[in-house]
């Protein structure tokens, strides 16, 4: 049995919601040991919630300083591999760059920078380190999502013609209309969240996602943007019209004022000879439509299904998989490549999907204020 690669993190402690998502992830198939962290900027607080999770507390650090510096005295064979990022926006770049440059393997939730400049820059990093670089969409973990991207690519659909994709949020809503609560998240401060709120926190997932599931690449795109208020600096809803190619054309929708809406992401991809529809907040169903047959649900655990998918779906058929089993696939495929091992391109967005999220969210946000006009994405 391989050794378990020894993990670090920084950030998610305390009742952090993401920061239990990535530890049970990472704990699905026994490839990592969570070893070192900083999980608060303050280091009581790390060293309490290290007790709280029952492990030792010898490799909990003050700072990322003292985390580097703490690991790179330990002799290689015992020192933290893969580290991933888990804390606001704005830390993202900086934290990356930093371990890239000394050597670990980085998990980094999205967006990955605050910046597309910052985002070429890491890229030109890792590729110096040679290391493995994850960016967490969690949502291409989903054994369906990768169902329906490989019936995509083998032409079960046809040529592509038409791509909607829809992320909905309302939590945004119960705060937005009063300026005193809307201080209390950092997603509305341009110094923590970056230059956009909507499209840069669930907007990008959107875009990721249909060039993931598609194959292609969005080529321009229009976009109009609501502040709902003069005095909100952070888009949060908007509408973005694409073109994927001379005939290819579609539609992104996201929203954190749509009243009510919990997580609603949908896909849908349109060919010539059928269609292919899947929502997030019911994983386990792919929906395949093709003109004069009956709609067919797929599920996952089936023979029929890709070995793709297959590979990430971890109960019989029948057995409902969520959030968490979607990250732990993206752990797992990090796991491949961090030991060597053959993986498929599909298990884990990278670098490139970063790269390309950053230019988005920036084209979006000119698109809009140049006056909702077509820009290239030429990146």
């Amino acid at each position: 049995m391989a050794q378990k690669i020894k993990w670090g993190v920084l950030g998610g402690g305390g009742d952090s919601l993401i920061g239990v998502l990535h530890r049970v992830a990472a704990s699905m198939f026994d490839a990592y040991a969570l070893t070192g962290a900083v999980f608060n900027p303050e280091l009581q607080k790390s060293i309490d919630f290290a007790n709280e999770l029952g492990i030792p507390t010898d490799r909990i650090y003050a700072d990322l300083d003292a985390f580097i510096a703490g690991e790179l005295a330990i002799p290689e064979a015992d020192r933290i591999q893969v580290v991933s990022v888990l804390t606001p926006n704005f830390l993202h770049f900086p934290m990356a760059k930093q371990l890239l440059e000394n050597g670990f393997h980085v998990i980094c939730e999205k967006p990955m920078t605050m910046s597309y400049a910052e985002a070429l820059e890491l890229q030109a990093v890792q590729a110096a380190s040679g290391k493995q670089f994850a960016l967490t969409h969690t949502y291409t973990g989903y054994p369906m999502i990768r169902q329906m991207k490989q019936m995509i690519a083998q032409g079960v659909i046809g040529k592509i013609q038409k791509v909607d994709v829809q992320y909905y949020q309302g939590w945004i809503n119960p705060i937005i209309h009063d300026p005193k609560l809307r201080n209390t998240t950092w997603r509305l401060d341009p110094d923590k969240s970056g230059i956009s709120c909507c499209m840069g926190d669930i907007g990008v997932h959107a875009y990721q996602m249909l060039e993931f599931v598609s194959g292609l690449k969005v080529k321009s795109i229009l976009a109009d943007l609501n502040h709902l208020y003069e005095d909100n600096q952070m888009d949060i809803d908007g509408t973005v019209l694409l073109r994927l190619g001379k005939n290819v054309k579609g539609v992104l929708r996201a929203s954190q004022i749509a009243t009510a809406e919990e997580n609603n992401f949908t896909v849908a991809i349109y060919g010539d000879k059928g269609s292919l529809k899947w929502g997030q907040e019911n994983p386990n169903y792919v929906y395949w439509l093709e003109d004069g047959q009956p709609m067919r649900t797929l599920k996952p655990g089936h023979d029929y299904n890709d070995p793709l998918s297959l590979s990430g779906t971890k109960l019989p058929p029948g057995h409902p998989e969520g959030i968490f089993d979607a990250m732990g696939n993206i752990y797992k495929g990090m796991a491949k490549a961090v030991r060597g091992q053959e993986h498929h391109p599909g298990e884990f967005p990278g670098m490139e999907d970063g790269v390309r999220g950053m230019y988005f969210i920036e084209q979006a946000v000119a698109s809009h204020s140049q006056g909702n006009v077509w820009i290239d994405l030429n990146a």
